[in-house]
C-alpha cells in the first residue's frame, strides 16, 4: 500500500485528488440532504444519514488514494502529464492581450459586416415582394409601401 513513485507528478496528483475532493464533498451533502427526505422513523433517520454519508465519503477516500497514490497506470499517466507541462511555452501577458485585441476587433468587424448583408437581403426581398419586413424596419430602411 506504498505511494507508487512518490517523488513524482506530485501537482498533477494533488490536482486530482483536490477536485475529487471537491466533488465528494458536493456529494456528501447532496446525500446528507436527499436522505432526509426519506420519511425513516426519527430514530432510524439521523444513523441512516450520516452513515450512508460517512460511508460515501470513506468510499471515495480510498479510492482518491488508490487513484493518486498507488495505481501505476493513472499514476504513470500522471506523472507523464506533469513532464509533457513542463515542455508548454505559456504566452506572455503581452501576447495574451494582442490576441484578445485581434478577436475582439475580428468578432465586431464579421458582426457589422454580417448585419449589412442581413439589411441587405432583407430590403432586396423585399423589394421584389418575397419577403414581408416588419413596420418598423420598413419605415427604418425605407422600403416596402
Amino acid at each position: 500500500m506504498r505511494v507508487y513513485k512518490p517523488g513524482q507528478g506530485y501537482y498533477t496528483r494533488l490536482g486530482t485528488a483536490i477536485g475529487i475532493g471537491v466533488l465528494t464533498v458536493t456529494g456528501a451533502a447532496f446525500l446528507l440532504n436527499e436522505l432526509s427526505t426519506l420519511g425513516l422513523e426519527a430514530k432510524y433517520l439521523l444513523p441512516v444519514q450520516y452513515g450512508v454519508t460517512f460511508g460515501f465519503i470513506v468510499a471515495m477516500g480510498v479510492l482518491v488514494y488508490w487513484i493518486a497514490g498507488i495505481g501505476r497506470k493513472s499514476n504513470d499517466f500522471f506523472i507523464a502529464t506533469e513532464g509533457e507541462m513542463k515542455k508548454v511555452r505559456w504566452s506572455t501577458r503581452k501576447e495574451v492581450v494582442r490576441s484578445t485585441r485581434v478577436v475582439i476587433v475580428t468578432v465586431v468587424v464579421l458582426g457589422v459586416f454580417l448585419f449589412a448583408w442581413d439589411i441587405a437581403f432583407m430590403l432586396f426581398f423585399s423589394t421584389i415582394k418575397v419577403l414581408k419586413a416588419s413596420p418598423g424596419l420598413e419605415r427604418l430602411f425605407g422600403s416596402g409601401s
